[in-house]
This record gives structure tokens, C-alpha cells and sequence, in this order.
């Protein structure tokens, strides 16, 4: 008889493989997929095949490089439709960007992390980039702080306790006091800044898109250098960042 964790456990191993798959833009070998997943090599073929075969993988026969399938880009689409976040938010973000000079990033919390979904960079030479399907942290950035102060309360309870308060930036919260309070000023006064707390040398304010029972659906933030925006100046933007939350509102309870 079979063994009943099997098929769960292949499951798991296939999505880890995905996963790896993702942070290969130009598609990757089934060895390095293996070597990142800590896989057999023949593990990692036959798992990648049964992906290619119902398409949430490519293959490259040139190459021998996998790459993620249109299946993928499928689903997502339906979870930004299912959402309210389809491609109408993109006007949006770059408006903003269009008075902020800035780069615009939309987000959504996805477990213990925010997930980007758009983001619009500003004019400037030297700017912002969030990658759109990049995942990111929820403790030391803006758009996460948000998310985190207006989840449910039940999440958001459990995430104020529970979240790796890793020492991303120089000047990343790693307290767990001090992060529960911070993220009770942020539920307060309704935006989040982050002042060099993920990256060296990036400040970036977030706003609330709020959804139903006031909870975030996403997070809008405008991201820059320090050396071209202080604090100050960041929240100069929050006018334009809430105007530009409450369209997203409409959009979503349209969708």
C-alpha cells in the first residue's frame, strides 16, 4: 500500500520547485532547480515534466532551461480579477508617480510577506523598483507595516507576535515592543513610514487600500532615494496617496 504522505509531499516539492523557478526570470536548469530546492536530480525532472505537461511550466529544448508556464500567469490573473486588482490600478499608480516624481507600489499581504503587484517608476535617473511577483517583508517596510495594522485582528495579532523581525536595513525595527507599537500608530494615523529599514539609503511612505470590515485589501506606497526625500516630504504626499487608496477602493468594489 502506498504511503499516504506521499502524494502531499510531492505536491509541496512541486510548488518549491515553482517557487525556485520564479527567481529565474531566463529560466533555469533542472540541476540548479534540484541544488536550490535540495532535491534529487531525478526528483527535480520528474516534477518539473509533470509541470510542463499540465502547463504551469516551459522547456526549452535549446536550452534545457525551464521557465514558469502560462498557467501561472493564468491563475494570477484570476487572483488580481478575484481581487479587484487587475490592470484598471495601473492608471492609478501613474498618476501618483506623475506628482510624486517617485516610484508607486502596489502590494498585497500574502502569508508572512507582502507580495508586489504593480509598481510605476518615477523620471528620476537613480529610482525605486519593485518588482512585480517579488515578495518582500512584512516588518520593515511601509506597504507591510500597513498591512499588518489593518489586517484582521486576529492576523493581525498573530503577526505582531509571530513575524522574524529580521535586521533587513540599518535601521529596521528588531523589538518586538517597539514593533507592536508602531504597528498601533500606524492603525492610528493611518500610514506607515519606512526610514532606511529595508534597504540603506530607500525611505518610502504606505497608505491603506482598504476593502471590506476595514481591512487592507492592499498597500500604495511611494518609494525614493533619502538623499532626495526626507520624511517630511514623504508625507507632504499622503493627500495624493489616500485620494489615489480610495480610487483603488472604488475600483476593487466595482470589480
Amino acid at each position: 500500500m502506498a504511503d499516504s504522505t506521499s502524494a502531499p509531499d510531492m505536491v509541496g516539492k512541486a510548488l518549491t520547485l515553482l517557487t525556485r523557478l520564479g527567481d529565474y526570470p531566463d529560466g533555469a536548469p533542472a540541476a540548479e532547480l534540484a541544488r536550490q530546492a535540495g532535491f534529487p536530480l531525478s526528483t527535480a525532472h520528474r516534477l518539473m515534466g509533470a509541470l510542463v505537461r499540465d502547463g504551469f511550466a516551459s522547456f526549452d529544448q535549446d536550452t534545457k532551461r525551464y521557465q514558469l508556464g502560462l498557467r501561472i500567469f493564468q491563475l494570477a490573473r484570476q487572483v488580481l480579477q478575484a481581487r479587484g486588482l487587475t490592470g484598471q490600478a495601473k492608471p492609478v499608480l501613474e498618476e501618483v508617480s506623475s506628482v510624486t516624481k517617485e516610484a508607486t507600489l502596489l502590494a498585497v499581504r500574502d502569508g508572512e510577506r507582502q507580495l508586489y503587484l504593480y509598481s510605476f517608476e518615477g523620471p528620476q535617473q537613480v529610482r525605486v523598483v519593485g518588482e512585480a511577483g517579488k515578495h518582500g517583508p512584512l516588518h520593515c517596510t511601509s506597504q507591510g507595516k500597513v498591512l499588518v495594522a489593518f489586517a484582521e485582528p486576529s492576523v493581525r495579532e498573530y503577526l505582531v507576535e509571530n513575524l522574524p523581525l529580521d535586521p533587513a536595513g540599518p535601521k529596521a525595527i528588531t523589538s518586538r515592543s517597539r514593533f507592536r507599537k508602531e504597528i498601533e500608530e500606524v492603525r492610528e494615523r493611518g500610514w506607515a513610514v519606512a526610514d532606511e529599514e529595508h534597504e540603506a539609503g530607500i525611505r518610502a511612505i504606505g497608505v491603506p487600500v482598504m476593502g471590506h470590515d476595514d481591512v487592507a485589501a492592499a498597500a500604495l506606497a511611494t518609494a525614493a532615494p533619502a538623499f532626495r526625500m526626507s520624511v517630511d516630504e514623504l508625507v507632504g504626499h499622503l493627500p495624493t496617496l489616500n485620494e489615489a487608496a480610495k480610487a483603488l477602493s472604488v475600483l476593487m468594489a466595482l470589480q
